[in-house]
């Protein structure tokens, strides 16, 4: 094997992603699979988790799917002990579920500020919590936030997800800062726009596309394998040295 394959391998190691049956999350459990891991998929839709499964468990990967309420108190903390109750350890955690309730901050409900708060920012700080003393026991672990770039830029009618992605960046640094002695690397990628079936949907009309697409100088949005091959990097050998960091992957948006 080519000393660059065993920089980004993962082979021997357990992933556990969360928002796996769709988007960007299915789609970091297909690279991590090739890449040799296996994988706990998480997420609410069971049909959507089989399918994923089915293509992980063709790799050659063991794929173990489970349901949970992100949103909930005690959801991520059970859909912790389930993993590890499976594999022994979990050696990284993409948190990549995420709601997006788009609206005027003069519309913002509490309901939608408090959902936002509960699954984009709460869930992933449980999980880590729950997580990480087995990553401290081994001295290894990979925790992968994937935040927003309306985390660090405004945009209008973000209020509550730019707030949410902020402190998820907040949260990536301070996590980092008290785990790092432990060889944890915790990282976040701040994204644009991606081009999953829900960001087709919503941005697709030009007259929304396009004065955002003017202010990129790449002049286009992502795909969900360009955000699961940064992912790939960050959760692999490769990666060792990076820490802390907020890595924007936007086009150039927040640079002009």
């Amino acid at each position: 094997m080519a000393d660059w394959h065993k920089r980004f391998s993962l082979e021997g190691r357990v992933a556990l992603v969360t928002g796996a049956s769709k988007g960007i999350g299915a789609e970091i459990c297909r690279v991590f699979a090739d890449a040799g891991a296996d994988i706990v998929a998480l997420a609410r839709d069971v049909e959507g988790l089989e399918n994923i499964a089915d293509e992980v468990r063709a790799t050659g990967r063991e794929c173990l799917t489970l349901t949970a309420d992100l949103a909930s108190a005690d959801g991520p903390g059970s859909a912790a002990r389930a993993a590890l109750a499976q594999f022994g350890t979990i050696d990284i955690l993409v948190n990549c579920a995420g709601v997006a309730l788009i609206d005027p901050a003069l519309d913002l409900t509490v309901g939608d500020w408090d959902q936002t708060m509960a699954v984009n920012l709460r869930a992933p700080f449980l999980l880590s919590q729950a997580l990480a003393p087995q990553m401290i026991a081994q001295r290894w672990g990979k925790i992968i936030n994937i935040s927003s770039q309306t985390g660090v830029i405004a945009l209008k009618d973000h209020a509550a997800y730019a707030t949410s992605k902020g402190a998820l960046n907040a949260l990536t640094k301070s996590l980092m800062a008290e785990w790092a002695e432990h060889n944890i690397q915790v990282n976040a990628i701040c994204p644009t726009v991606v081009l999953t079936p829900m960001g087709k949907k919503l941005w697709n009309p030009p007259e929304k596309s396009g004065p955002f697409l003017e202010k990129t100088p790449l002049g286009r949005f992502g795909e969900p394998v360009e955000i699961a091959d940064l992912a790939l990097y960050l959760a692999s050998p490769a990666a060792e040295l990076v820490n802390g960091s907020v890595i924007m992957i936007e086009g150039g948006f927040s640079s002009v």
